[in-house]
C-alpha cells in the first residue's frame, strides 16, 4: 500500500531497490520536481577544454591541469 506522505512512489521504490535508506529515498522522492528530467546542458563533447577545466576545478578533480579534453570528460563523468 502506497505511503500518502511520499509524492513520487515509483521513484521512492526505485531508490530503495538501489540501496538508498528510506529517509534519503523519501527526501528525494518528495522534492517538487522529483522524477522530472531537466538538464538542459550540452553534452561534455560539445564543451570547450576551458569549460571542462573550470567544471573539473569546481568538482575538485586532481591533476586536471595535465589532462586533455577526453581525460577531463572521463574524469567528470566518473567523479
Amino acid at each position: 500500500m502506497p505511503d500518502p506522505r511520499i509524492k513520487n512512489e515509483e521513484q521512492y521504490q526505485a531508490l530503495l531497490k538501489k540501496g538508498y535508506s528510506q529517509e534519503k529515498a523519501a527526501r528525494i522522492a518528495n522534492t517538487p520536481n522529483s522524477g522530472v528530467k531537466g538538464g538542459k546542458a550540452k553534452p561534455y563533447e560539445e564543451w570547450t577544454k576551458e569549460q571542462l577545466y573550470q567544471q573539473a576545478q569546481k568538482a575538485g578533480i586532481p591533476g586536471r591541469s595535465y589532462m586533455n579534453k577526453n581525460n577531463l570528460i572521463k574524469s567528470l563523468r566518473t567523479n
